[in-house]
């Protein structure tokens, strides 16, 4: 039987077990927790990782198939309770809770005249 998914706190750096993606949990829901994963397989905590060699870079037919995480992108879920800021590219998409997280739009500055 899986262990329960720990409670993410702002701070948190974790890791894709498969691939080279890591993040930082910006802001986090209060509560009960559901995983953080990557590409289907839940995300550790960063220096539990283990590590991974640099890969190839995909071949066109591959990164259209494979969603990749994009570093210095933000990533929030539908109800905007969790943000996680993308430290290191991978492929895999992010998911909490079984639901796709997507990128933050950035927000727009004022004008000045």
């Amino acid at each position: 039987m899986a262990s329960p998914a720990p409670t993410p706190r702002p701070g948190d750096q974790l890791a894709a077990v498969g691939g080279g993606t890591r993040v930082i949990v910006i802001r986090a829901p209060e509560g009960a927790a559901a995983p953080i994963e990557c590409g289907g397989a839940p995300m550790v905590p960063a220096r539990q990782a283990p590590a991974v060699p640099p890969a190839a870079p995909p071949s066109a037919s591959s990164a259209a198939e494979t969603p990749a995480t994009l570093v210095g992108k933000r990533y929030v879920d539908a109800d905007d309770t969790l943000e996680l800021l993308c430290t290191a590219s991978g492929a895999g998409r992010l998911t909490y809770g079984g639901q796709p997280l997507t990128v933050k739009a950035p927000k727009a500055l004022p004008a000045s005249d």
